[in-house]
């Protein structure tokens, strides 16, 4: 008797997804036709030169962005069909995301910004401090927790913004040039932190850059070019 095969279904699926911005002649035709899956566990570069589409696919998919034609899956959610509600909820329970300019509350200490995503859920207050002290120690900077985003510098801020990601516990992390705006050594060590985390937390990813070191530590790499797929 043959052993049975356990069929797992792909966190990300996207199918025959178009994006247009735009009419007639001036149309900008973001996505065209992209269909790829990305497996639970897994960490994905998107690769592809500015204005390639990588950010219009991201927000597709994280659901900041509608698809003019096609369909996305998130953990079995049809992304595509869901209402302005039901985008406010993929957001805030399954997916989570980390931009390159960090996106600190300037006011709020590091705490505070991590623990934003745990005020909306209304989590108790001993829990959400239990969560954010976890957090910050992941990231390591525990010892930063009072400190606020001008009292840090940029990498120390981008490692407060995938805290405040991971916060709500997402199963899917969307990150968007993440080390843009952090030079060589210190993005490297916010890729190597992710690459940890999404590991530690169990998580999907789907990390765009255009960095041959940084592509190197996701577990594989998709390729946009003009708005198409094509191969690595």
């Amino acid at each position: 008797m043959s052993a049975s095969v356990e069929v797992v279904s792909p966190m990300v699926s996207v199918r025959s997804v178009d994006r247009t911005y735009g009419t007639g002649r001036t149309a900008v035709h973001a996505l065209r036709g992209i269909s790829f899956d990305v497996a639970p566990g897994e960490m994905v570069a998107l690769v592809g030169r500015s204005g390639s589409g990588k950010t219009t696919l991201l927000n597709v998919v994280g659901g900041l962005d509608r698809a003019d034609a096609g369909t996305v899956r998130v953990g079995g959610t049809e992304v595509t069909s869901l209402d302005d509600a039901g985008l406010v909820s993929l957001r805030r329970d399954m997916v989570a995301f980390i931009f390159q300019t960090f996106g600190l509350v300037p006011i709020l200490s590091a705490a505070e910004n991590v623990g934003i995503p745990l005020r909306l859920r209304s989590l108790p207050v001993a829990d959400r401090e239990r969560r954010v002290r976890l957090l910050l120690d992941l990231v390591g900077l525990g010892e930063h927790a009072d400190h606020r985003p001008d009292e840090l510098s940029g990498g120390q801020q981008q490692r407060v913004a995938i805290a405040r990601a991971l916060a709500g516990s997402p199963r899917l992390l969307i990150a968007d040039e993440p080390t843009g705006q952090l030079d060589s050594e210190t993005g490297l060590a916010v890729m190597a932190l992710i690459r940890a985390v999404v590991e530690a937390e169990g998580m999907t990813a789907i990390v765009s850059t255009h960095d041959p070191v940084m592509i190197g530590l996701a577990d594989r790499a998709i390729r946009i070019v003009d708005g198409h797929l094509v191969e690595p």
